[in-house]
């Protein structure tokens, strides 16, 4: 997917050029089935976040497009999993370095409820490599993990152990 906008130098206070910081918003889900969390391993096309971690699915909200709408179209593009429905849980931000760009990152995380079936990704040369259903306690190492995959492992974690009473 085309993100539309290029790297535009841009003159320092220094006199020195640096890089155009690219803002994004995006939309993940945040989909369980029983123990396991849905997730996108990432190919090389991912614009952001380093390829081979696992992601979660979702991705950039279009101009105009509204961030459930965003969050219905990725789904379906990377897992091929229709969402029937959605709540916003949190927010939160990131920095991150890919290939010479600078991003500053605003996640918006869904509580998502899925039509059922096996993640098939459907979108040709995009930034999904493969989707899965995977175990929780296969990611406790978040380092196979990206940073919103990790920060939505950690509120799983917390839900958890509030619903056990720890």
């Amino acid at each position: 997917m085309a993100l539309g906008f290029r790297l535009t130098p841009v003159q320092g206070e220094t006199g020195l050029v640096r890089p155009q910081v690219r803002t994004r918003i995006s939309a993940y889900a945040i989909a369980m089935d029983d123990d396991r969390l849905l997730l996108a391993r990432l190919s090389d096309a991912s614009p952001v976040f380093t390829p081979g971690l696992w992601h979660l699915p979702g991705g950039g909200i279009d101009p105009g497009e509204q961030p459930v709408e965003a969050l219905t179209r990725e789904l379906l593009e990377e897992t091929g999993l229709e969402l029937v429905g959605a709540r916003l849980l949190d927010a939160r931000t990131y920095s991150a370095q890919r290939n010479g760009i600078s991003w500053s990152l605003t996640a918006l995380f869904y509580a998502a409820s899925l039509k059922g079936g096996a993640p098939t990704v459907t979108e040709v040369d995009g930034s999904t490599e493969t989707a899965a259903w995977v175990p929780l306690r296969d990611i406790r190492d978040t380092a196979v993990l990206s940073p919103p995959a990790a920060d939505a492992a950690h509120m799983l974690d917390r839900s958890w152990k509030r619903i056990q009473g720890r």
